[in-house]
């Protein structure tokens, strides 16, 4: 049975699906020696999804550097807490390794941010938004892409938080650690697609899009609650 995606999905349809959590583990980098060693593993990994956070700026003329920046693989994301560290030695030999690819989305403007504290040459990077196209999915937002690829939601409420506090809370890590995870999943998924061509592209209106993702976020609450 084909997969169905859609060129676009409709941003209201997404309210309707089921919420996902990160279930890995989470280790949150204080220090320049835990950089290093959580460094040294990331980098025998095969691949690794990438994003970050900056304390939000409510006033005119007001900017805040990069607080932090999330690194997961398949089962553990570190959470480099960059108000704290800087970007250290390990950090930036993970930011300019060639072997392991970082994948994230919209990462010009997480590079941007990052140099602004110090200078590093991006090594390899991959930007989901340079390759979704080629299942045929217009989409660009993390969230939109999630709910089309995966039919879950991902919620948006923490990205406003204050992520220069002392001590970040649960669900700051929590959404910190799943935005870095489900690019790692988005880019699974394309590569997968695009391999088995095993997927029905759907280019309808945004009222029918809507009754087919209704309709398939009940299958799987029901089927998630059995």
């Amino acid at each position: 049975m084909k997969k169905i995606i859609y060129k676009k999905i409709d941003k209201k349809t997404i309210g309707q699906l089921p919420q996902v959590h990160f279930q890995g583990k989470i280790v949150v980098v204080m220090s320049e020696q835990e950089a290093e060693k959580a460094i040294d593993y990331l980098l025998t990994r095969e691949k690794l999804g990438i994003d970050t956070e900056t304390r939000p700026s409510f006033r005119k003329g007001e900017r805040h550097k990069v607080s932090l920046l999330q690194v997961s693989d398949e089962d553990i994301c570190f959470l480099f807490r960059l108000n704290f560290t800087g970007i250290t030695p390990a950090i930036k030999r993970l930011l300019e390794n060639k072997e392991v690819p970082l994948i994230g989305l919209s990462l010009q403007d997480d590079i941007m941010s990052l140099q602004g504290r110090e200078k590093f040459t991006p090594g390899n990077i991959i930007d989901i938004q340079n390759i979704v196209h080629e299942i045929g999915v217009e989409d660009m937002s993390l969230q939109k892409l999630y709910a089309n690829l995966f039919r879950q939601k991902i919620s948006k409420r923490q990205q406003l938080t204050n992520w220069d506090s002392d001590v970040l809370n649960d669900k700051q890590k929590g959404y910190a650690a799943l935005d870095a995870w489900a690019c790692l999943q988005l880019y699974n998924e394309i590569q997968r697609l695009k391999t088995s061509q095993n997927f029905e592209l759907i280019i309808q209106s945004n009222e029918t899009t809507e009754q087919v993702v209704s309709s398939e976020a009940k299958k799987a609450t029901s089927a998630s609650s059995k």
